[in-house]
């Protein structure tokens, strides 16, 4: 028996990093999958191959309205229901504040947050009939801020706030609403760090270690299965030990 044994998730930006590692992690606790992709066709094929049957990609874009809307109608319409939304999609536009122009700060505010809008608006419909559970994709850096990510960490920030309003607006209708925020993950981006800027981040972490994209999948599996049934509004911080 898996901890998600007939629960339909959905995961947005689930080809590839962090969003790849949930749809393993959470397809192998039981669940059934779906998840987006939006430019990435290669790696998301090879996850349905990978996986098989217990999992189903789609193509959409998690920042346009109309498509999170049709993308919430298929995944009901295509596997029964809705039990777990992870809010997972997300881009990185980094530079100064003064180098900053409108281009890079609308990017990220309407990928890593109005995303969140769009598939949290849509997914309630079906949730708020049975129950459900709401997970985004927070950062560290959206709750301590990181000099030339302004537009990033106004975006993770955004997620928090939201995220506990709507635990407060749908609690009645047991749906739940909660925020996981990453430290620094074991990525292709962190592998081709300098090994002196790596180990200047790693001698802040408590745990002299980055973190798996599995072990963000598990926080993940606790917070879709039953398990953390009296748990809402809440923040993890999956750091290391580092906020």
């Amino acid at each position: 028996m898996g901890l998600l044994d007939g629960k339909v998730a959905l995961i947005t930006g689930g080809s590839r990093g962090i969003g790849a590692a949930l749809v393993r992690s959470l397809a192998a606790a039981g669940a059934r999958v779906a998840f987006t992709y939006r430019s990435s066709a290669g790696p998301a094929e090879a996850l349905v191959a990978e996986l098989g049957e217990q999992v189903t990609a789609y193509q959409s874009d998690a920042a346009d309205y109309s498509a999170a809307e049709q993308l919430i109608k298929s995944v009901v319409a295509d596997l029964g229901g809705l039990h777990i939304l992870i809010n997972n999609a997300g881009v990185t536009r980094d530079t100064l504040m003064l180098r900053m122009n409108e281009e890079q700060w609308d990017t990220v505010m309407d990928n890593n947050l109005k995303s969140v809008f769009n598939l949290t608006k849509h997914a309630l419909r079906t949730m708020m009939r049975g129950g459900g559970s709401i997970i985004s994709m927070s950062s560290i850096v959206g709750i301590q801020g990181n000099a030339g990510q302004a537009n990033y960490a106004a975006s993770k920030a955004g997620i928090i706030g939201f995220s506990k309003s709507i635990a407060k607006e749908m609690g009645s209708r047991n749906v739940r609403c909660n925020v996981v925020a990453p430290g620094f993950i074991e990525t292709d981006m962190t592998d081709e760090l300098p090994d002196q800027v790596r180990q200047g981040y790693l001698s802040n972490i408590p745990l002299k270690r980055f973190g798996r994209a599995e072990e963000i999948a598990e926080v993940c599996i606790f917070l879709g299965s039953d398990m953390s049934s009296y748990v809402s509004g809440q923040v993890l911080s999956v750091d290391g030990g580092l906020s």
